[in-house]
């Protein structure tokens, strides 16, 4: 019998930042043996464990590696603390606890991803090569939560160049001109409001950097579009290239946003799990992206995403999750499974 605590201390104290998931993966890899599934890796570093056989395959797609920043992992008062607690590690962990010894009908195959927090290359090297009949993504909901939809992304690296000036002159830098030309972004966004978050473009600037080229100014500035269903990652392009700032950027990451049908059988699964463990099921819509963005379109099954662990917590250094949770949200994943893998075709 595997214990959830020493399961989660020891895949989140292997430090997994995006590009450097070997060891965690390795981990991943002899839990999953021990809890009876086959393990493999796959060409991209992706941790795969499989349990059962034959349809229906039921995928729960995980990824294993976090942002930067290494916390101090421990467990004290029923709580690990510890980077990618939540985001994603724990909702791994609670797959494969939900899937262990599973003896019914049809496959489950839970995916340990790399890469997801940069450029999703273990995704994007999976998706096209599965065909699952029905998915979940593994991401933070609380254990109460399934969620139904993410943003789009639109991750833009603008190149800026101008004659270096004293800075006592009237003429403006390089530097306010850059910021000046990103204004447009913002006009771009205002015509997109609408009366929900989830709903509305928005964008941050997340990076500026400066240098010089001999007698020249050379700015760079990374921007980030959050875009709704109704707009498209080509919307986004088609304006910019219609003005002066064309031929000044180019895309480092994007994908259009996902939103899947309320009462598909993977939603009507966690819910029906969720009520099971006596909780009150919540529909959630969010900003962020994940590796459903990519997912759905392709494998254009049932769908959704479910978790353990506060999504709020992401990407800080308060990062944690209560092995209450983390107990719950494993037997709602089993009920979802027992369930899919009896309906799904």
């Amino acid at each position: 019998m595997v214990d959830e605590a020493d399961a989660l201390v020891r895949l989140v104290r292997a430090y997994s930042p995006s590009g450097e998931e070997a060891e965690a993966v390795r981990v991943f890899m002899a839990l999953a043996s021990s809890m009876g599934f086959r393990a493999e890796v796959d060409a991209v570093g992706n941790g795969i464990a499989r349990i059962g056989s034959g349809p229906p395959l039921v995928a729960f797609l995980g990824h294993i590696d976090t942002v930067d920043g290494e916390i101090p992992v421990r467990e004290e008062k029923g709580v690990v603390y510890g980077r990618g607690t939540c985001d994603a590690k724990g909702a791994l962990v609670a797959a494969l606890l939900a899937a262990t010894n599973h003896a019914g009908s049809g496959e489950i195959v839970v995916i340990a991803a790399v890469g997801e927090e940069a450029d999703s290359r273990g995704a994007k090297h999976l998706i096209p090569r599965m065909k699952p009949n029905a998915a979940i993504v593994g991401e933070p909901s609380g254990w109460e939560g399934v969620t139904v939809g993410y943003k789009g992304n639109v991750d833009l690296q603008f190149t800026f160049e101008g004659e270096r000036a004293h800075l006592s002159s009237p003429e403006p830098t390089t530097v306010e001109l850059a910021l000046a030309s990103l204004h447009r972004l913002q006009a771009f966004a205002a015509d997109h409001q609408e009366e929900t978050h989830f709903r509305s473009v928005t964008h941050k600037v997340h990076s500026i950097m400066t240098g010089r080229m001999g007698g020249r100014e050379v700015v760079k500035v990374g921007v980030n579009v959050r875009i709704p269903p109704d707009v498209k990652v080509g919307d986004v392009l088609a304006f910019l290239d219609r003005t002066d700032m064309a031929a000044k950027y180019k895309v480092t990451d994007s994908s259009n946003a996902v939103e899947v049908d309320r009462s598909n059988d993977v939603v009507r699964a966690l819910v029906g799990g969720i009520q099971a463990e006596g909780g009150q099921p919540t529909l959630r819509k969010k900003s962020g992206t994940s590796d459903m963005n990519l997912a759905v379109p392709v494998w254009r099954c049932p769908t959704a995403a479910y978790g353990p662990g506060d999504a709020h917590l992401d990407h800080t250094d308060g990062e944690r999750l209560s092995l209450e949770e983390l107990r719950v949200s494993a037997r709602v994943l089993r009920h979802a499974f027992e369930a899919l893998t009896m309906s799904a075709t």
